[in-house]
């Protein structure tokens, strides 16, 4: 591609403000040495990048993009710098124990606050206003799930969870919960709204005033470590590297050497006209909140700063053979399904003009457990399967490889996401009708409860595929 602003609604803000054209980088052209190449221009390798020219002002990176930087997850997501990671707390428990979770969630929550500290120091204006995240119970099974979430956060002690009931306080949650009919709300406020194309692109800047290289519309075809092999307008090249960093979360499904071990999973979004502060007010989102629900298919949101709905969910179906295509960003069922969601949970939305339609594949792993790794005998690092969590545990995962690559031990490199293998994915056909059981479980389970009034036999049966 040459022209970027369909990407999301997110790029083509940026064009029409005319803060940024879009307008590609230098290809790489013939045989280069570096010290770090990052394949990737997304905010896992440009966070790697920012915290090793932290660690190392004088180290030689280079960031290797296909399309242009932010083109994937890191500028088509839905603007949450939140602490959510993909594993639950209580499997997180299960797994490593009550040290290493707590360790995971704290983590996580300073991140949030990380990623507005580099914006602020950095000059990075990406409309970044932590406001929390509202989660709207809307009838008595999600209001049970919403007070068992919650009890269960306060009897650990780490994330500071609430709930929200209607009527308790005279302020924008409870007419957030009155504007949407829901029972109650759980409220974390664990999480900024931001414009993720304004925060990758110009932390990309910023890593060019520090010295980083970045090539765009550079295609990897092949890669060992110390070496990788490209191809791009100016014919084939080979980068030589000290360290190597794979950080291509959904499309490394189509790169040599990933493959099974990440899935393409597809979210799609929306985002309407603006609305008047009016509105806002009488639907009790304030700038910085984001909101989801309780349901098995998974939704989210967020009020932009120029006062829009930008609004996503799952629904898409996984493609054979992992496959990744522009024409899988664009699914007219999942789009109506979306508008309809929006207006069912915010009535004085219904009838907002959509203006834009986008999407794009999220990184799964087989477990759903994120994860980064390096080893130091062949210094091949990775960072990745986010399941649509990524925009703030990049942050993390980025810090952690810097220390890794420099050989530091921190806190970082204690957690216990840190070197974690995760299975990889089934050969087809079992991916494809795993992978679409699960979407189809999820439909079925909100069916279920809306008509059972009990929690979902289906979803607990699902779980597997479903990461929980």
């Amino acid at each position: 591609m040459t022209g970027y602003r369909d990407v999301s609604f997110w790029f083509d803000s940026l064009a029409a403000s005319g803060t940024d054209a879009l307008e590609p980088r230098a290809a790489l052209r013939g045989d280069i040495s570096t010290g770090v190449c990052i394949i990737g221009g997304g905010l896992t390798g440009l966070w790697t990048a920012y915290y090793l020219k932290q660690a190392d002002p004088g180290l030689a990176i280079t960031v290797v993009e296909k399309e242009t930087v932010g083109f994937g997850a890191s500028g088509r997501n839905g603007g949450w710098c939140s602490a959510l990671f993909p594993k639950s707390t209580e499997a997180l428990r299960r797994l490593y124990g009550d040290d290493a979770a707590r360790a995971m969630r704290l983590a996580m929550i300073d991140t949030v606050d990380e990623v507005g500290r580099v914006a602020a120091t950095e000059g990075i204006d990406c409309d970044f206003v932590k406001g929390g995240t509202l989660v709207f119970a809307r009838d008595t099974v999600q209001r049970a799930s919403a007070a068992a979430e919650v009890d269960a956060a306060r009897t650990f002690g780490v994330d500071p969870l609430e709930l929200v009931t209607p009527g308790a306080h005279d302020d924008d949650r409870s007419r957030a919960i009155a504007s949407t009919s829901s029972l109650a709300a759980s409220f974390d406020p664990s999480c900024a709204r931001l414009h993720p194309a304004k925060l990758v692109r110009g932390l990309a800047r910023v890593l060019e005033g520090l010295g980083v290289v970045i090539a765009e519309q550079t295609e990897v075809v092949d890669w060992a470590p110390g070496r990788v092999l490209f191809r791009s307008a100016g014919g084939e090249g080979l980068i030589s590297c000290d360290d190597l960093v794979i950080a291509t979360e959904g499309y490394g499904s189509q790169l040599p050497g990933v493959g099974r071990r990440i899935m393409p999973l597809y979210s799609l979004m929306i985002a309407t006209e603006p609305l008047p502060d009016e509105t806002w007010d009488e639907l009790g989102i304030e700038h910085g909140t984001t909101f989801s629900d309780y349901r098995h298919l998974l939704i989210y949101g967020q009020r932009t700063a120029d006062n829009r709905f930008a609004f996503g969910g799952r629904g898409a179906r996984y493609h054979w053979g992992s496959a990744v295509k522009p024409e899988y960003d664009r699914v007219d069922r999942v789009f109506d399904h979306l508008e309809n969601t929006l207006g069912d949970l915010f009535p004085a939305a219904r009838h907002a003009e959509v203006t834009h339609r986008w999407g794009g594949p999220l990184g799964v792993p087989r477990d759903w457990h994120a994860s980064v790794s390096f080893n130091p005998r062949t210094r091949l690092g990775f960072a990745g399967g986010y399941v649509g969590d990524g925009l703030s545990t990049t942050n993390l995962a980025g810090r952690t490889l810097a220390d890794l690559i420099t050989g530091r031990s921190t806190e970082n490199t204690a957690l216990p996401w840190v070197n974690h293998l995760s299975p990889k994915w089934e050969r087809e056909p079992l991916r494809f009708l795993g992978a679409n059981l699960g979407l189809v479980g999820t439909t079925a389970a909100d069916l279920e409860e809306s008509v059972t009034g009990r929690r979902s036999l289906a979803a607990r049966l699902l779980s597997p595929l479903t990461g929980h």
